[in-house]
């Protein structure tokens, strides 16, 4: 399996669970799992952790490499992504938001790239926001969460 991780795992793994001070070996993992090929994100969730400015921004702008480009094919894949939100029952609102996010980036990347999506989402029943899981769903689409992905890759932290 090749994953594909949403800007919140990133966020999340920083201010949670795999702080970058007191859980290096999560960071290592990820950088470890890319040069492997079996991890990677996308150039628009970059954008979004640059945004924070922080120590994710340096980690992320040092590891570049995790980031994937929007090419051709994955704009390929915008025409059947937003066809399929435009004919669910969503506000306009939702979709409009949608079409501009990572996430509607990650969906294509997913589709294009035959890529597990990974994110801390959770199917939602809400019109007024669009969830990564519920247009995986809806389109046939892997998609995981981060710790099912590391139980599967068997990733291991120990001192």
């Amino acid at each position: 399996m090749i994953y594909l991780l949403d800007s919140n795992i990133f966020i999340q793994a920083k201010n949670l669970h795999y702080g970058m001070d007191f859980c290096p070996a999560f960071w290592d993992w990820l950088i470890e799992k890319n040069k492997a090929g079996i991890v990677f994100s996308i150039d628009k969730v970059a954008d979004e952790i640059s945004a924070g400015n922080d120590e994710l921004t340096k980690w992320a702008e040092d590891n570049d490499n995790l980031f994937r480009k929007t090419d051709m094919q994955v704009v390929a894949k915008f025409g059947a992504i937003s066809d399929w939100a435009m004919n669910q029952n969503y506000e306009q609102g939702a979709i409009n938001i949608f079409l501009q996010t990572a996430d509607f980036y990650l969906v294509a990347h997913t589709m294009a790239g035959d890529y597990v999506l990974v994110t801390h989402e959770l199917p939602s029943n809400s019109l007024k926001k669009i969830k990564i899981p519920n247009v995986c769903i809806g389109l046939g689409l892997s998609f995981t969460t981060p710790y099912d992905m590391l139980r599967r890759e068997k990733a291991r932290f120990v001192l």
